[in-house]
C-alpha cells in the first residue's frame, strides 16, 4: 500500500508520461520545434530514484537521485520509437537506459531498468552519448564513449577518452567488442556508417590531442576497418574539416548515424565555437556521395539547430547536441537533440526538406564581405518578385 506522497509522486510521473506534445511557435522552414522536451530527469521512474520501503524511507527522500537526461541514441523499428540516453545521476556517473514510445514525440517511457554493459574494462569510469547503428550485417551496434582518469597527468580533471562498442539484436543483451583502435590516443563522437565501404566496416572519427581540445585534429574524418570483433582504424581521412571563424572554428563531430537518400548520405554533426562566455555547440548539416561517402557533395553553410529560448539554459548552457535521428516509413525525419546537457527535445523534418536545405542552402562564403554580397543578392532576386504583387 502506498502512502499519500508515495500516490503524488507516482501520480505526477504518470500525468507527465501522458502529456501530450505540439509544435512550437517557430519557424524556419526546414525543421518544427516542440514546446516540450520528449526526455527530462522527471521521466526517470521514481522507483529508480526513491525507496518505497517506509521502514528504510520513512521521510520518502530521493536516494539515487537523477541530474540530466540528454544525449540519446535513436533507433525506429518495427513501428516503434527507442532512445537510448544517457542519463546522468546525481554522482556525476552516467549510464544508459531504453525508452520507448508509439510516438515520435510524445509518450516516451524507460524500460524497468537501466543498460547493463558486459564490465570489460576495469579503468572505465563514465560511458556516455551512445550512437545506434542498424547495420547492414543484422546487428544494431552502439558505439559512444568511454572514458577514463589520465594516468599521465596528475589532475583530479584529466580524463582520457576512447569509443566503445557494443551490439545488439533487442536492446537488452549486450555484447561488448574491443574499444576502436586508431592513431589518435583520444577519440570522441564517432560513429558507424550503416554500411560496409568496399567490404569493410567504415567509422567516422574525431581524433584529436586531448579529452577536450582538438588541437591538431582537423575534424570529422572516415576510416575503414577490417574486422569488427577485432576494430582497427589504420588511416583516418578528412572529409569535414574544421574552418577559421565559422561554427566548426574550435572543433566538430559526427552526430547522427548517416541517412541514405537517393541525394547522397545526409550527416547532421555538432560545431563548436569559443566565446568569451564558454564553448557554444551547434548542429548543422552536409552530405557526402552515395557511392563515395569519403566525398563531400553539399555544405551548407551556418548552423541547423542552435539552442533557442529555454534550451540555451541548463547545466553547460548554449549547447545543443545531437547523436540520434530516426526516418520512418513516410519519410519523415525526426532529430533528437540535447539542449544545455539537461534535456532531450524533438525536432521534425522530412527527408524531402533536409535535402532541400543541404543542398540549395549557400556555402559559407567565409569573408563578411562576401557574405554580403551573398545576402544583397537574396535581396535583390526577392524584391523583384515582391515588386511584381
Amino acid at each position: 500500500m502506498l502512502t499519500e506522497l508515495q500516490k503524488q509522486v507516482v501520480e505526477k510521473y504518470e500525468t507527465l508520461i501522458a502529456r501530450k506534445n505540439r509544435t512550437a511557435d517557430f519557424y524556419n522552414g526546414v525543421y518544427e520545434r516542440y514546446d516540450y522536451p520528449v526526455l527530462t530527469r522527471d521521466h526517470v521512474p521514481p522507483f529508480w530514484k526513491y525507496d518505497f520501503d517506509p521502514a528504510a524511507n520513512p521521510f520518502f527522500e530521493e536516494r539515487l537521485g537523477v541530474n540530466a537526461v540528454f544525449n540519446s541514441g535513436a533507433l525506429y523499428h518495427e513501428g516503434k520509437y527507442y532512445l537510448v540516453a544517457r542519463v546522468e545521476g546525481n554522482d556525476r556517473k552516467s549510464f544508459f537506459a531504453v525508452a520507448q514510445s508509439d510516438s515520435p514525440v510524445d509518450g516516451f517511457r524507460f524500460w524497468d531498468y537501466p543498460v547493463i554493459l558486459p564490465d570489460t574494462c576495469p579503468e572505465e569510469t563514465n560511458v556516455y552519448d551512445m550512437r545506434l547503428t542498424k547495420h547492414s550485417d543484422g546487428w544494431i551496434y552502439g558505439v559512444f564513449c568511454s572514458e577514463s582518469k589520465e594516468k599521465e597527468i596528475d589532475d583530479l580533471s584529466a580524463a582520457a577518452a576512447q569509443a566503445g562498442i557494443v551490439r545488439t539484436k533487442d536492446l537488452k543483451n549486450w555484447e561488448r567488442l574491443p574499444n576502436l583502435k586508431s592513431s589518435s590516443k583520444y577519440q570522441r563522437n564517432c560513429v558507424l556508417h550503416p554500411e560496409l565501404i568496399n567490404g569493410k566496416y567504415a567509422f567516422y572519427t574525431r581524433p584529436q590531442d586531448g579529452f577536450i581540445e582538438a588541437g591538431s585534429g582537423g575534424g570529422i574524418c572516415l576510416g575503414l576497418c577490417d574486422d569488427i570483433d577485432s576494430p582497427e582504424v589504420k588511416e583516418e581521412r578528412l572529409i569535414n574539416a574544421r574552418v577559421y571563424h565559422t561554427i566548426t572554428e574550435e572543433k566538430n563531430g559526427s552526430g547522427i548515424v548517416p541517412i541514405k537518400t537517393e541525394k547522397g548520405w545526409l550527416h547532421i554533426a555538432h560545431g563548436v565555437r569559443n566565446t568569451a562566455a564558454g564553448l557554444r555547440y551547434v548542429l548543422y548539416a552536409f552530405a557526402t556521395d552515395l557511392n563515395d561517402p569519403f566525398k563531400v557533395i553539399a555544405n551548407p553553410g551556418g548552423y541547423l539547430i542552435a539552442p533557442y529560448g529555454k534550451e540555451r539554459v541548463g547545466d553547460v548552457s548554449n549547447v545543443v547536441f545531437s547523436n540520434g535521428a530516426v526516418v520512418n516509413e513516410e519519410g519523415e525525419i525526426y532529430i533528437y537533440y540535447a539542449s544545455s546537457d539537461t534535456r532531450t527535445h524533438v525536432a521534425r523534418t522530412t527527408v524531402e526538406r533536409l535535402s532541400d536545405y543541404i543542398f540549395n542552402t549557400p556555402q559559407d562564403a567565409l569573408r563578411s564581405n562576401d557574405c554580403v554580397k551573398q545576402r544583397c543578392e537574396l535581396i535583390e532576386s526577392n524584391l523583384k518578385i515582391l515588386g511584381e504583387k
